[in-house]
């Protein structure tokens, strides 16, 4: 952890009044007039940044560790899909939000992260070449100076919304507080390609699809970046299909005909259902290993086509189509004809409100082999305590294969989980509060790990004083369960994969919190005392589960490495 001191080194440009025309004043109203949010840690490098900010009541939340910033920040966009704004300091300050900044690169969140810097003039003993640093992650660094503060500000949030990634904007330190210069021009933005849909392509989808006996949608993020749920949803109602989604696009149709998440996160029922599916139509989603089971979600005989705007990683069993997704979406829909009989007639038990409920099908018991709980039975019960007007929030771990397959929410922006797309743990307190800022009129729920959450245990208290109401659910096996699936399964040795129990509904009573230990499944009847009661507070559950139980991707991921 960095020191968050506002002492200035000697030589640094401490003399400067609070409301000067400076650099960092600049920058500041920029980002007041770009953002609705700043999230930050405040340091040396950014001190004077911040305090522009907060002096004008701009909304700005304070992480007590530097990777929540960024996290507060990307689970900000998911949940609201605006850009995001967060600010560290220089050095150790920036390294300690690296983790979240590739992160939020990997998953394409269009963020700006404005740090602190060496000075222009040379580095100190303390710095680091951070622009290199960014530049490994794949993350493009803008430089703040007196001719351009305004100017560059504008052009990382345009840059950021462009290109759907995180850019780095850094105000080196001797120029933090210099006064601003003759403008210096920056060239315009290139204009992002277009990818018109082609006529040809069209008809030949239209065919495919209206020749299909049981289509199905598979819609991904590009949807809702592309803004196309409502046409796709009216082309699937034209040709009768079931549909699916990824993780980051759950419940974006908001049908009854909807299969739920696509890949490892698959219920059981649902997913025999999807395996008979003859023509797929995967929009906007990529189809990696998890979001295709490892090549088993649909049969190889399955005619896939995949439309997108981006460029294509590869996937041999389907066919692509690189066109801008609404358009293409609005052109089958201008040549699809209605059809008469569909799959959804052969399958009217798909809209019923058993067939999508979270009762589980896969493993019902209340204990797993150990005697701990089983973690199915209680995200199941979970959801029908849970109040349904919900953000459900997750930290990276084994835990994560049960809350989206259990766990409803009312719409894609609800289901946020940062940490998946650079496979790491540790970022569910701060993504969490970044959620509880975006929508506050919502119960936020993180559903975290024992791993994780001891990991980011700095930002517990940023959750509870960011969140008007929550919930925090531990599903607690006392261990890091990925590995104890992957590596103890196979004879290595378990030490350094099991956790002493920590009991977080303690740690979350020390923080002013409430909460309990739940060891069977009619203590969650405390959480729902609690909900009923209560209109404002963050309830912690720790539940002790199995760690027999393997979640269905956990299974998945092993069988496909052999």
């Amino acid at each position: 952890m960095t020191s968050t001191s506002t002492q200035l080194p000697a030589g640094g440009n401490a003399t400067a009044l609070p409301d000067d025309s400076h650099v960092s004043a600049i920058v500041a109203d920029v980002v007041a007039e770009r953002a609705g949010h700043l999230f930050g840690l405040m340091g040396n490098g950014n001190a004077h940044l911040i305090s522009r900010l907060t002096r004008r009541g701009f909304p700005f939340t304070s992480a007590r560790h530097e990777s929540a910033t960024v996290a507060m920040a990307d689970a900000y966009h998911r949940a609201t899909g605006g850009v995001a704004a967060a600010t560290t300091t220089y050095g150790a300050g920036f390294t300690n939000a690296y983790t979240t900044l590739a992160e939020a690169r990997i998953a394409r969140i269009p963020l700006v992260l404005v740090v602190g810097d060496a000075p222009s003039s040379r580095p100190r003993p303390f710095d680091i070449d951070q622009t290199k640093a960014a530049d490994a992650a794949g993350v493009v660094t803008l430089v703040a100076g007196p001719g351009n503060a305004a100017a560059i500000t504008h052009r990382a949030f345009d840059l950021a919304l462009q290109t759907v990634q995180p850019v780095v904007l850094a105000i080196p330190y001797d120029l933090a507080t210099a006064p601003p210069s003759d403008p210096e021009p920056l060239e315009p933005l290139p204009a992002k390609p277009l990818w018109p849909a082609e006529p040809a392509q069209l008809d030949r989808v239209t065919d495919l699809l209206a020749g299909a006996e049981r289509p199905l949608i598979l819609a991904g993020r590009g949807v809702l970046l592309a803004r196309a749920a409502e046409p796709l949803r009216a082309v699937g109602d034209r040709l009768g299909a079931l549909f699916m989604t990824s993780v980051m696009a759950a419940n974006v149709f908001d049908s009854p005909w909807d299969l739920g998440i696509a890949g490892g996160f698959t219920r059981s029922h649902r997913l025999d259902v999807a395996r008979h599916a003859d023509v797929v139509l995967v929009v906007g989603a990529s189809l990696n290993t998890f979001q295709t089971r490892y090549g088993t979600l649909f049969p190889a005989g399955t005619r896939i086509i995949r439309v997108d705007n981006e460029p294509d990683p590869g996937h041999p069993a389907a066919e692509y189509i690189r066109a801008d997704i609404r358009p293409f979406i609005e052109g089958l829909l201008e040549r699809l004809p209605t059809a008469t009989s569909t799959w959804r007639t052969q399958v009217p038990e798909v809209s019923q409100a058993e067939f999508r409920s979270s009762r589980p099908s896969e493993d019902p018991g209340e204990f797993g082999p150990d005697g701990r709980l089983n973690p199915r039975a209680v995200v199941a019960a979970l959801d029908r305590i849970l109040p349904t007007e919900r953000s459900v929030v997750m930290d990276g771990g084994h835990f994560i294969g049960w809350a989206p397959m259990y766990l409803s929410v009312p719409d894609p922006h609800a289901m946020v989980l940062v940490g998946t797309a650079f496979q790491s743990i540790g970022l569910g307190f701060g993504s969490a509060a970044g959620v509880s800022v975006a929508r506050p009129e919502r119960t936020t729920v993180l559903v975290s790990g024992d791993g994780g959450g001891l990991m980011g245990l700095a930002d517990f208290e940023t959750f509870l004083r960011a969140t008007r109401k929550g919930v925090v659910v531990v599903l607690n096996d006392s261990a890091y369960g990925a590995e104890l699936h992957q590596y103890a399964a196979k004879g290595l040795h378990d030490q350094a994969m099991l956790i002493d129990e920590v009991d977080f509904a303690a740690v979350g009573r020390a923080l002013g919190a409430q909460g309990t230990k739940a060891r069977t499944l009619a203590d969650l009847d405390q959480l729902h005392e609690w909900l009923t009661t209560h209109e404002e507070g963050v309830f912690v559950l720790d539940v002790a589960i199995s760690q027999k139980v393997v979640a269905e991707f956990m299974a998945e991921s092993v069988a496909a490495s052999g």
